[in-house]
């Protein structure tokens, strides 16, 4: 039987369907509107906000279990992509024998992995540990330093660790920005970004300095245990009539 062949680039008798022209007086579809931006909180407001905050706990502590700066620096590096739960029940042992650089180094990388085997990424942060204990010895006396950019210098420690150390171990008024408080940043309208950094210095802007001491872990426990990230609990929040959330539930 003979094969038909259709000419490359042939056209099908197919009657092509004109446009309707638009009708006269038709208007147009409106585009959606955009959301407004809410109203940014007044120095007063966040005054009153933190007043709160510190009224209801005027000494919060963070969570994290640890015997000095030492053992603050190291617990901070474990928690990473981890929860303090978790983290304590590890380094409650670990530091009962290694609460100095010197004590981790002579327990050495392999029975610090079996001590945080229950960590996320446990290789791998006993392999910092290790390295940040013998960058302390060499480079500043075995002591945890006092600067953001020396902590950052250590292996496994980042901004939000040395804000972390800096704040609790040594008294600065720094925003470690977690999580959670990167949530009730931008959730509440308190400080918006897009990066951890943003809401960090746009917290750090905004907080009056009588409350910066403790500003990050009201706003840590805040986020952890009432401004959830599921199921915020605006019902019993200290705040919900100052928060711009738009979707609060009270």
């Amino acid at each position: 039987m003979a094969k038909i062949i259709r000419a490359s680039g042939a056209k099908t008798n197919v009657p092509s369907v004109p446009k309707k022209p638009p009708k006269r007086g038709a208007k147009a579809v409106p585009k959606p509107k955009k959301s407004p931006k809410p109203k940014p909180w007044t120095q007063a407001e966040i005054h009153e906000a933190f007043s709160r905050f510190r009224k209801a706990n005027p000494e919060p502590k963070g969570e994290l279990e640890h015997l000095n700066p030492y053992t603050l620096l190291v617990a901070v590096v474990l928690s990473a992509q981890a929860t303090d739960a978790g983290v304590n029940k590890a380094t409650r042992a670990l530091f009962a024998v290694a609460d100095t650089p010197e004590k981790m180094l002579a327990l050495g990388e392999d029975k610090v992995r079996d001590y945080i085997r229950t960590i996320g990424l446990y290789r791998n942060k006993a392999k910092n540990v290790i390295a940040l204990s013998q960058k302390l010895i060499d480079e500043f006396g075995g002591e945890v330093p006092r600067t953001r950019a020396e902590i950052e210098s250590l292996p496994g420690a980042g901004r939000k660790t040395a804000n972390v150390v800096l704040n609790m171990a040594y008294g600065e008024h720094t925003m470690a920005v977690d999580t959670h408080v990167f949530r009730v940043g931008n959730r509440t309208g308190l400080a918006s970004g897009n990066t951890p950094l943003e809401v960090e210095l746009g917290l750090e802007k905004v907080i009056p300095p009588e409350f910066m001491r403790h500003a990050h872990h009201w706003l840590i426990l805040h986020g952890r245990y009432t401004c959830l990230a599921r199921k915020p609990r605006c019902e019993v929040c200290l705040i919900n009539d100052l928060c711009r959330w738009p979707e609060k539930t009270v």
